[in-house]
């Protein structure tokens, strides 16, 4: 096990393995195209419980229980959990926390937070400390709404460039026994505000963020884009991901094929009235730990780049006139082949 730093923000990293993965998404998101690669689909958004808050936390406890029972481990293994959502408080992660009663490390980078609990999870097993962490993020389309916009009760009229937030979740075991699945690399982004201010359009700011983060992994690791079977940002969307490619042509960096986005992959753009695409920690957390981590356990994906996007904005900062803050981390995996 050990930590070596590449450049200004990339750490690489040895004996640091994907133990087990669980994705869990509502309805919406099962009838999208990558349906069949969760491992759990809600019926509806809420089933029976008394708040929609209520049910965020169910569909996180959800995924930590499929991710514990793939990476053969209990609650008591966990050394550390790592992990975060949305909400003010973060109390999807902190109230689940009353529930398995292991140690809690609560992280926020917004729509960022999956890569960045990766990340922190990877740091601290290569450093020889824990030796099984368990990290995730959640989110779910009724609680985003209530908090950041309007209740939906309201019947608002979503803009073209609005996404939806994702109703979903995805853990991760992360350990020191070798696996299909490892963690090579991680860059930790920093905080890039281009002056956007509008909370219907995240994707066009946190889309200069993306392509910070990528330039500093590369520029770190001397990979380039052409070493990776994929490369996925969060949730820029269909607008957020042209941007990207754009900006970082000016920047003198083409992507071919292999640039994608978990938002605009988790729902079918002709069917399913999401504009943008998809939003939210659990998007990117759903999609990694179920379609992504499946093609890298089978050896379809040899390398992966995840870099998930979050806006750091609130709506007090809203209403006080400021500017979007954005910021993106990355974790690059790499498949060992089944077995």
């Amino acid at each position: 096990m050990a930590v070596k730093q590449l450049g200004a923000a990339t750490y690489q990293v040895s004996d640091v393995y994907v133990q087990g993965t669980g994705a869990v998404v509502g309805p919406k998101e099962g009838a999208g195209p990558l349906g069949q690669h969760f491992d759990r689909v809600w019926p509806d958004e809420g089933l029976t419980y008394s708040s929609y808050e209520k049910a965020e936390q169910a569909i996180l406890w959800e995924a930590y229980d499929e991710a514990l029972k793939k990476a053969q481990v209990s609650w008591e293994d966990i050394d550390v959990v790592l992990g975060g959502d949305l909400l003010d408080q973060i109390i999807t992660t902190n109230f689940s926390g009353r529930q398995h009663s292991r140690p809690l490390a609560g992280l926020f980078s917004a729509c960022a937070t999956f890569t960045e609990s990766l990340a922190m999870g990877a740091m601290l097993l290569a450093g020889g400390g824990p030796r099984i962490v368990m990290t995730s993020a959640a989110s779910h389309h009724l609680t985003a709404e209530r908090q950041f916009r309007f209740p939906v009760e309201l019947g608002y009229q979503r803009t073209p460039t609005a996404a939806w937030t994702a109703t979903a979740a995805g853990a991760v075991v992360l350990g020191i026994n070798p696996t299909p699945i490892q963690i090579e690399a991680l860059t930790f982004g920093r905080v890039v505000d281009i002056g956007g201010t509008d909370p219907n359009d995240m994707g066009s700011a946190m889309a200069p963020a993306a392509y910070d983060t990528i330039a500093q992994f590369l520029k770190d690791t001397g990979h380039t884009v052409q070493d990776f079977d994929a490369i996925y940002t969060g949730d820029l969307g269909h607008f957020g991901i042209t941007m990207l490619r754009h900006y970082a042509e000016q920047h003198g960096l083409a992507f071919g094929d292999e640039l994608n986005d978990c938002g605009r992959s988790l729902y079918d753009a002709a069917t399913q009235d999401t504009h943008n695409g998809g939003s939210g920690p659990g998007c990117s957390a759903s999609v990694f730990a179920g379609p992504l981590a499946r093609h890298l356990m089978s050896g379809e994906m040899r390398r992966l780049l995840l870099v998930a996007t979050g806006a750091l904005f609130s709506p007090t900062t809203y209403q006080q006139g400021e500017t979007i803050p954005c910021i993106a981390h990355a974790v690059a995996l790499a498949s060992r082949g089944e077995g």
